[in-house]
């Protein structure tokens, strides 16, 4: 099922906003369009295949990939991969980023435990996912929970009534929303898990198919 988005048109790259991959990295960290990167231990931007077809995108980095400058190198990141490998998706043929950039989070003690980007603050850093999109124009951008699918649509976007729909984008990518992996790990009831975990492989295997 195809439906339109509503959203404003991805922007064209500008000097703040390089046209590679490279120079979009550098770029992020002198970023200080919010406040996050006073935190942060480095930007954090996307990796993978610069012509990849499809883009995962999920909310921000956590602390392992704040420390490691890579997205989704921490248990989240574990899970998306157990999870596209069961789906038969190519992790090396997936462009994997995040909507913020820096990681924000609050101190308890010495452990950073992660805050929810608000809404300024997403806002704040999609332009550098519009560069992202401008550089590598993906066929299927899949927005990985509630944040993501905020930065990629420009609005709010219910997960559970969005599931296994393609819905166009202004720049003619397909828009797909599914569930974060850091919630499949959050379901404490096992039941609960596993029929969340197998919607998630669902929406993966429905997201790859329309790249072909």
């Amino acid at each position: 099922m195809v439906s339109l988005a509503r959203s404003a048109s991805v922007r064209p790259a500008t000097r703040e906003e390089p046209e590679t991959l490279a120079g979009l990295r550098a770029a992020v960290q002198a970023c200080r369009r919010c406040d996050l990167y006073g935190h942060a231990t480095q930007g954090v931007t996307g990796e993978g295949p610069a012509q990849a077809r499809l883009m995962l995108v999920g909310e921000q980095p956590g602390d392992q990939e704040d420390l490691a400058g890579r997205p989704f190198v921490g248990p989240a990141g574990q899970m998306l991969d157990k999870a596209l490998a069961e789906a038969e998706v190519p992790r090396d043929r997936a462009f994997v980023t995040n909507a913020v950039k820096h990681f924000k989070h609050e101190l308890r003690g010495k452990r950073r435990i992660h805050k929810t980007p608000n809404t300024g603050e997403v806002t704040a850093c999609r332009g550098w996912l519009d560069a992202e999109r401008s550089i590598v124009r993906p066929r299927v951008i899949v927005a990985l929970g509630a944040t993501a699918a905020m930065s990629v649509f420009g609005k709010p976007v219910a997960i559970g009534a969005s599931r296994q729909k393609a819905m166009q984008l202004p720049d003619q990518a397909l828009g797909v929303v599914t569930y974060h992996p850091s919630y499949l790990l959050r379901v404490p009831d096992a039941v609960a898990k596993a029929k969340a975990y197998a919607a998630f492989l669902e929406d993966l295997k429905f997201a790859w198919g329309l790249v072909a």
